[in-house]
């Protein structure tokens, strides 16, 4: 899973696929997610918009449970943000800033 500047999120094992959006507010939700060519398709966008891909087949295993919107749960909040902060690494990006 991983994350662009625009604050989405994607997380990938071999067949399967999931996207996170995390605007620095609330809890990341599902934006997409899928198998097979769907979840080819995720990754070929988050591909084309260089967007690096995170692999954690346990990770995805619970968020492909969850729906369309909904927000991660609270027990996974310390895993996504390693992947979030990992992302921001790679991609030599700031996180967005809490405005109050």
């Amino acid at each position: 899973m991983s994350e662009n500047g625009n604050g989405k999120t994607y997380g990938v094992t071999l067949e399967r696929a999931v996207a996170l959006r995390y605007d620095g507010r609330n809890a990341p939700t599902v934006t997409a997610k899928g198998d097979g060519t769907i979840a080819e398709q995720i990754v070929a966008i988050a591909e084309e918009n260089g967007i690096p891909i995170h692999e954690d087949p346990a990770l995805m295993a619970v968020l492909s449970r969850l729906e369309l919107g909904d927000e991660i749960p609270m027990a996974l909040y310390v895993a996504v943000a390693e992947v979030i902060a990992f992302a921001y690494r790679v991609s030599d990006r700031q996180p967005p800033f809490r405005r109050e």
